[in-house]
């Protein structure tokens, strides 16, 4: 798709507003720029935003002395600028914005869900085999080609997706090819979750070339609680990964599934701490899912440890106290985005099969992108039922079809007819469902009280 003349301005005109912000950040007088900047951000995305974030950007930038105003001064001392520019105008500019307006302009054009992003899994193959990890059921014999990545992406640019994350597998397995689409597509947002043992000096010189793609490194806590899940040795190399990107002046994040055995210890004080020197400047939180014929439902918390988890992180993240990092709860977020993303809604994802699914965790589809256009697939029966069926909970902290909701999910797929897309041993919706019916039960009235309690109102 070519970009018109206004947009090539526009992006221009960003830039520029950009250079001088990082410029004068660098030399510690940004707080004038950064508020020019978030009057141009205004005038731009207009409602897209509530008035409320706007408000509350200008409130940082007048306030040199508070937490997230000092974060932003040590990402713009410490990020390499061009890494930054470019993840703002990709990331900012193109995807939330200009992206943005397209893919919803898509959406009412073709009356199906249109992703703001895309995850694919370049490979199945991969150096670990963790426990919980929903990839691990997938075996190691599939990739998805250079031509068929480029096809998504390509494809997705023309419906206005300008945000694409790596999963897998190992995604830095397949890092050459990664690294032509970004050179390719340098428009476009590119991330990945990795193991981090692939990380070496050549991957970040690339990284400081290409300019738009990040990692996040996986990490369930300390020593002896990250190798009980992801191997020997794989704590100390995820810890070298991350001190060699902090070297070269590249952002990175970390990935954390959470359990009811490590919930403390990846929220501590102490592991914060020590991820915040490693240079880490945002982190996942992934709830854990029961996903495979032989996931372990022991791991699955209690209504009380999520009930921790639900404070914990706005407590990090808050306006005051907490941590400079910025953490994102997969599952308790699901109040700031109404619900449940999947399907399209806000995210999809696809495996190394090429087979479109809803979710990372949700293995079921009626589509392959191999055999299909992107679009098509996005107007697959299950994604469109999906669209119906959203939010599937009035209450958003019960926003998953399948954890909170199981008897939705099964719904979905006997209606549409989707077939399970697990590569080595195929899950019934049943089977995977009946494993979250206790945790849905339990969770529910708990769920509703602090609904009530941050909401006002009763689901």
């Amino acid at each position: 798709m070519a970009k018109s003349l206004a947009h090539i301005a526009e992006r221009k005109a960003f830039g520029m507003a950009l250079n001088s912000l990082i410029d004068k950040g660098r030399k510690g007088t940004f707080s004038d720029e950064a508020l020019a900047l978030i009057d141009r951000i205004e005038k731009i995305l207009g409602d897209s935003w509530q008035s409320s974030s706007y408000e509350m950007l200008r409130n940082i930038a007048k306030s040199p002395d508070s937490k997230w105003a000092h974060f932003a001064d040590k990402i713009v001392r410490e990020v390499d600028p061009h890494i930054l520019k470019t993840f703002l105008l990709n990331a900012g500019f193109e995807a939330g914005f200009r992206g943005f307006k397209t893919s919803t302009a898509m959406k009412k054009k073709y009356d199906c869900n249109i992703p703001w992003i895309i995850l694919m899994d370049p490979t199945t193959a991969c150096n670990m085999h963790c426990t919980g990890c929903w990839a691990a059921e997938y075996g190691n014999k599939l990739n998805l080609s250079y031509e068929v990545m480029d096809k998504i992406i390509t494809e997705g640019k023309e419906l206005g997706i300008y945000a694409y994350l790596f999963t897998g597998g190992e995604p830095l397995i397949r890092k050459d090819d990664i690294i032509k689409l970004c050179e390719k597509h340098n428009d476009v947002a590119f991330h990945a979750f990795t193991n981090g043992t692939l990380i070496d000096q050549k991957f970040c010189d690339d990284l400081l070339r290409v300019g738009n793609f990040f990692v996040s490194v996986s990490i369930e806590g300390f020593e002896e609680s990250n190798d009980g899940r992801r191997g020997q040795g794989h704590y100390h190399k995820a810890l070298e990964a991350m001190d060699l990107m902090h070297k070269n002046h590249i952002p990175f994040g970390v990935s954390i599934c959470y359990t009811s055995k490590n919930y403390l210890t990846v929220t501590s004080d102490e592991f914060l701490d020590m991820l915040i020197d490693k240079g880490c400047v945002f982190a996942w939180y992934f709830h854990y899912m029961p996903v495979g014929v032989n996931a372990s439902t022991e791991l699955l918390l209690t209504p009380e440890q999520r009930t921790y988890m639900y404070h914990k992180i706005r407590e990090i993240r808050g306006l005051e106290g907490g941590k400079e990092l910025f953490a994102i709860d997969f599952q308790n977020d699901g109040e700031f985005v109404h619900g449940c993303i999947a399907g399209g809604e806000r995210y999809c994802h696809i495996n190394a099969n090429g087979d479109v699914e809803p979710c990372v965790f949700i293995h079921y589809s009626g589509a392959n992108i191999k055999e299909q256009s992107l679009l098509d697939c996005l107007r697959q029966p299950l994604f469109l039922a999906y669209k119906e069926g959203q939010p599937f909970n009035d209450n958003m902290l019960r926003p998953c079809p399948m954890l909170e909701n199981p008897e939705k999910l099964q719904e979905l797929v006997k209606a549409t007819g989707a077939k399970s897309t697990d590569l080595e041993a195929p899950e019934s919706c049943e089977h995977l469902c009946g494993k979250c019916v206790q945790y849905a039960k339990d969770w529910a009235p708990v769920a509703d009280k602090l609904w009530k309690e941050s909401h006002g109102e009763s689901v």
